[in-house]
């Protein structure tokens, strides 16, 4: 007899580990005196690390969907912190990636798929999509800390910080109350179900218009970002040593 689907093993993928490694190399980088070791450094840290923290935020809705009963998500691999399970190549990994260059702001970049009707009560469709974000947050916390019990160098400790600010960033921009958002997910279970399928056509679209105001809307971006930074430094986080480390990142466009 086949093994139930609950009972499948999921291994840490090679991919998420040499993610991890890419990310300890950039930090190891910036260690170094040049000031282009110190740039490509951060460039990879941050960008190796966004790669990361995309998969622990949609291994969060995966784990979190599986406890609360629908067991199809280790079938596709969504615990196996596999970044390709997660991502496409185009739209959800080179397009946010372009905007986190670009303006330092996380598109979000991953969607794992859910079987809601498997999921106990609508409290659990609610824990499901809240649970990316708040691995987000706890990443964030967790850089903070590490930073306060180690105080690496300057370049290291500002790559770091900018990294946990793109957290804080996700985690903000994850929860607006926009279809297609986790802040949708949150709320869209105790909605009316006409409001749900209306919802649900603007869905695919609804995430890449905020962003396109964030960049386009005069004021827009400099609201998301005062407010990442005082939940940045609610969770313990220095946002002067952030925007040290933002501009280290873009240093590469100049």
């Amino acid at each position: 007899m086949a093994p139930r689907v609950s009972r499948l093993r999921s291994p840490v993928s090679p991919i998420f580990l040499v993610l991890v490694a890419l990310t300890a190399a950039g930090g190891a980088l910036t260690l170094l005196p040049a000031e282009g070791a110190i740039i490509g450094g951060t460039v990879l840290l941050v960008l190796a690390g966004w790669a990361v923290s995309l998969c622990l935020h949609e291994f969060s809705h995966a784990l979190t969907a599986d406890r609360c009963g629908d067991h199809s998500v280790r079938a596709l691999g969504y615990l196996s912190l596999d970044i390709r399970r997660y991502a496409n190549v185009g739209l959800t990994l080179v397009l946010p990636l372009l905007f986190l260059v670009l303006g330092g702001i996380p598109l979000p970049g991953g969607a794992v798929w859910i079987q809601r009707s498997a999921l106990r009560s609508r409290p659990a469709m609610s824990a499901v999509s809240l649970a990316g974000p708040v691995a987000n947050l706890v990443l964030a916390a967790l850089i903070a800390l590490a930073l306060a019990l180690t105080a690496p160098p300057l370049p290291l400790a500002a790559a770091l910080a900018f990294l946990g600010l793109i957290q804080v960033l996700t985690f903000v921009l994850n929860l607006l109350p926009v279809p297609g958002l986790d802040g949708w997910g949150v709320i869209d279970p105790y909605l009316p179900w006409r409001t749900r399928q209306g919802a649900a056509r603007i869905a695919p679209y609804a995430p890449l218009a905020i962003i396109l105001l964030l960049f386009l809307l005069p004021g827009a971006s400099a609201v998301l970002f005062t407010v990442a930074d005082a939940l940045f430094t609610l969770v313990g986080g220095d946002s002067t040593l952030a925007a040290v480390g933002q501009d280290q990142f873009i240093s590469l466009l100049r």
